[in-house]
């Protein structure tokens, strides 16, 4: 008991020293998420429920959308080729400040909101990235913006992109080939998180693509000498990837999907498909890993005597990241504090710590000191890198769920249901829509943020990694 008034104590110094550091417009937008705050966390609690993966988010995308409208956005749906894409605007003239909002589910992660293992619907589609609170939190923060610019308070525009199939075919890249962000001056957008930090460090260039073979089917047994397998041609594609991994730089990782490697064990299969990622921590190293790829496809039809086809889906940038953006980010955390934390809450989190054998330490409540960017970060990849060589893009994360969770897992998935994923999105929305409030009061902000921005980019020459025609709806 003493340990919890000590804490609060500090928090309510805390709280103090940041109310006389916190301008009236700050203020106004913690004020305005508290008062959207209930409505925020329904609409979390919708799309987590429904969990709808990839371009079949038609519920999630409208509850955002119908949303924004209501609160005096006008919003362009179906942007892009995507009909669960959208844009929600307000105002006019600059600057133009936008913010990202997800919400896609990965497949076969259904969870309540327990911390232990027990699907809400079997075998269904669970929020194991958080994405029902990074829409929800995003909209908040935009909703914020804008009520301040309808008072007179800030000048200028706001724009609330709703990005779909950000876990499968990286809806944003078509969003960035039709324009969306330009003349957009600066972008925010965040993430679900075991932590709490303004992000300025990088991810991973991604590309992703299906590899097909073409043989010839025969009776397994009684004339295999007439059959060419595709399975084989699959095993030889995959055995060599394997064999390549002691001869590629640390930085690059390659991963597979078998999705086909034939039907029935008495038949010389005469199909096969696998789904392929190559990554690096940038762009540059990646392409050459995924030219010899392709060449491997090659070399391993010739050896199974098949045909075979390479189809791209799509690849990703790494992220462009931003300091001075990132700086400003971090003032912001400290003039918030930390989340606070009930008994029941810490208690679920070491839940979920005990059951997926990690130590027993409960949710993490600091706000993490601004880091130095590394040249060679680990982590995984986001189609928010894409954005970010298009317009200075501002990242941040927030706790959402304990200490050393393992991701897109079901663990996640039971902390977005509930009131520690709540405070995170609460807690994200207030701090993107005081980073904004910077944005619109400070022009100097803004061009020190832009002129890094080009300074990071130098001559690089967007190029989005997509293949012709529109988006893969209704894709596998």
């Amino acid at each position: 008991m003493r340990k919890n008034m000590l804490l609060g104590l500090l928090l309510l110094a805390a709280a103090i020293v940041s109310g006389q550091k916190m301008n009236s417009n700050k203020k106004a937008a913690i004020a305005s998420v508290e008062k959207h705050k209930e409505a925020l966390i329904q609409i979390s609690d919708s799309i987590w429920a429904l969990a709808e993966t990839a371009f079949e988010e038609d519920q999630s995308s409208k509850i955002l959308a119908d949303y924004a409208e209501k609160n005096g956005f006008t919003v362009q749906r179906g942007v892009a080729g995507m009909p669960t894409a959208f844009v929600a605007t307000y105002g006019s003239g600059s600057p133009v400040i936008s913010v990202l909002g997800e919400f896609d589910a990965l497949p076969g992660i259904s969870q309540k909101a327990k911390p232990t293992k027990e699907a809400l619907n079997e075998g269904a589609a669970g929020h194991g990235c958080g994405h029902n609170l990074f829409g929800a939190g995003s909209l908040g923060a935009a909703i914020a913006a804008k009520e301040l610019i309808e008072q007179g308070k800030l000048k200028g525009t706001i724009k609330f992109f709703g990005t779909p199939s950000e876990e499968k075919f990286f809806g944003k890249i078509w969003m960035v080939r039709e324009g969306l962000w330009d003349g957009v001056d600066v972008n925010l957008s965040w993430h679900p998180s075991a932590s709490t930090r303004a992000d300025v460090q990088s991810s991973l260039a991604l590309v992703d693509f299906k590899v097909e073979f073409f043989g010839q089917a025969a009776h397994a047994s009684a004339d295999p000498w007439n059959g060419r397998s595709a399975s084989d041609a699959l095993e030889l594609y995959t055995a060599g990837i394997n064999y390549y991994r002691e001869h590629i730089k640390p930085t690059v990782r390659i991963h597979y999907h078998i999705q086909d490697g034939g039907q029935v064990v008495n038949v010389v299969p005469d199909y096969s498909k696998l789904w392929v990622r190559v990554r690096d921590t940038k762009r540059s190293g990646m392409l050459p890993v995924y030219e010899r790829v392709q060449k491997m496809a090659e070399g391993a039809a010739i050896l199974a005597n098949v045909d075979y086809k390479i189809s791209l889906i799509s690849g990703i940038y790494e992220v462009l990241v931003n300091r001075a953006g990132g700086e400003a980010m971090q003032k912001n955390l400290e003039l918030l504090g930390p989340i606070s934390y009930t008994d029941q809450e810490s208690a679920f989190g070491k839940k979920i710590q005990e059951v997926t054998g990690k130590p027993q330490v409960g949710m993490d409540a600091s706000i993490m000191p601004l880091e130095e960017t590394k040249e060679h970060p680990g982590g995984g990849s986001t189609d928010v890198g894409d954005v970010s060589w298009n317009v200075a893009n501002i990242n941040l994360g927030v706790t959402t769920a304990p200490k050393d969770t393992p991701w897109h897992s079901w663990a996640v998935v039971a902390c977005g249901g509930m009131s520690i994923g709540h405070k995170g999105m609460v807690y994200a929305a207030k701090a993107m829509g005081m980073t904004m409030v910077d944005l619109f009061e400070d022009p100097k902000l803004v061009e020190k943020i832009k002129s890094e921005y080009r300074e990071r980019k130098g001559d690089e020459v967007y190029e989005a990694i997509v293949p012709e025609g529109p988006p893969p709806i209704g894709g596998n």
